[in-house]
């Protein structure tokens, strides 16, 4: 094998390493916003919701939506969602109403609870950007590239489910 082309393997090998670091830390800041939004939620003494339900709500905000739109539209996120509507439903977060085009079809929109539950979320995220600028460990630039990073490889592993089958 020449230098030439163990260079190229030793840059493969890195650029491997740190896609999966990478991959290892986009799952553990995941289940780490989780964590957090369950502690700020048993400090505010809220305990009859979890945390992918109150982000939920979150994400939902003032929209009206399906439970098949929750995932197009990139409001959810997690594996089981006709099960926490049911329970958001159930505990008067949401309300639920069965479309009238289409009867199997389910809109869902927050209840003035829900939209309690998502002014709780929303002020955690203000008290969170504030201090990522104030303490200097993020400016309006990181965060730009870190988007705009995260958005390429959103759009490439969307192309690869798409155009691979």
């Amino acid at each position: 094998m020449s230098i030439h082309s163990q260079v190229g393997v030793a840059q493969d090998q890195g650029f491997m390493a740190g896609y999966l670091e990478t991959l290892a830390l986009v799952e553990r800041l995941h289940r780490l916003l989780l964590d957090v939004i369950k502690d700020e939620f048993e400090r505010v003494g809220v305990l009859e919701i979890n945390a992918v339900q109150a982000l939920l709500l979150f994400n939902i905000g003032d929209n009206e939506v399906t439970a098949g739109e929750l995932k197009t539209r990139g409001y959810y996120q997690g594996s089981n969602v006709s099960y926490n509507l049911k329970k958001l439903v159930e505990t008067g977060y949401m309300h639920h109403q069965r479309c009238e085009i289409d009867r199997r079809s389910v809109r869902v929109r927050l209840t003035g609870r829900g939209r309690e539950i998502r002014d709780v979320v929303a002020g955690l995220f203000e008290r969170h950007a504030e201090g990522l600028q104030s303490h200097g460990v993020l400016g309006a630039d990181g965060i730009d590239g870190i988007t705009m990073t995260l958005r390429r490889v959103e759009r490439y592993w969307t192309d690869q489910i798409r155009y691979i089958y």
